[in-house]
């Protein structure tokens, strides 16, 4: 490889000035030799026109600012680690689950079961936040299958994300798959589920799920 900077010097004058192609760590300047700004030049150059300063940034400085930012993202929260609210609950366990529903009195319940690894349900959970925002009334309910696949399996969940729709003594509302081209099919369960009801009896239709 040529080196990195050529001066072509007659007796009196630099005749030519150019670069190679070089990566900064290869950018080695003698200590003597070559004039700096603001530097009577050496014997045997006239003159040197110095634009400006080269500057490089240090690879250990680039390496530095990587870590930094590395470990700023990682301080971030997952996507399904976010919550809209405090009527958007994360369930770890069936007792939780069963638990929730009991506490939920009346109110609708949506359960979202979803996967850290699932596609649809990332895309889609952005919109069922803003859902859970506008309807503060509503316990939406999320489940993990990979920590939950026993819960899972009993409630018959075989596709993601599924979406369970809950209320007091009646039990299981209806259940189905979504994405988020068919949003619309959660917006239209909430209409068709979210009204007024009394019951003071206990959850039902936990085990016996059936899709229809």
């Amino acid at each position: 490889m040529s080196n990195p900077l050529r001066l072509s010097l007659n007796s009196s004058k630099i005749s030519s000035f150019s670069f190679s192609p070089f990566s900064p760590s290869s950018l080695i300047f003698p200590k003597s030799g070559v004039p700096q700004p603001n530097q009577t030049p050496t014997s045997g150059i006239s003159s040197l026109n110095v634009i400006g300063p080269l500057q490089f940034i240090r690879p250990e400085r680039l390496a530095t600012f990587k870590v930094h930012a590395s470990i700023a993202e990682t301080n971030q929260p997952k996507w399904w680690e976010k919550n809209a609210g405090p009527n958007m609950i994360d369930i770890h366990s069936m007792q939780e689950f069963l638990s929730a529903l009991s506490q939920a009195g009346d109110n609708l319940v949506i359960v979202e079961f979803y996967g850290t690894w699932c596609a649809s349900c990332r895309a889609l959970f952005p919109k069922l936040c803003k859902t859970a925002q506008d309807h503060p009334n509503i316990i939406f309910l999320k489940v993990n299958f990979d920590e939950n696949k026993s819960m899972c399996k009993s409630l018959n969940v075989k596709m993601l994300p599924c979406f369970h729709f809950y209320r007091g003594s009646d039990g299981l509302l209806e259940s189905f798959s979504c994405s988020l081209a068919k949003f619309q099919k959660i917006k239209d369960a909430i209409a068709k589920h979210d009204i007024g009801h009394s019951s003071n009896g206990q959850p039902k239709g936990v085990g016996d799920f059936h899709p229809s």
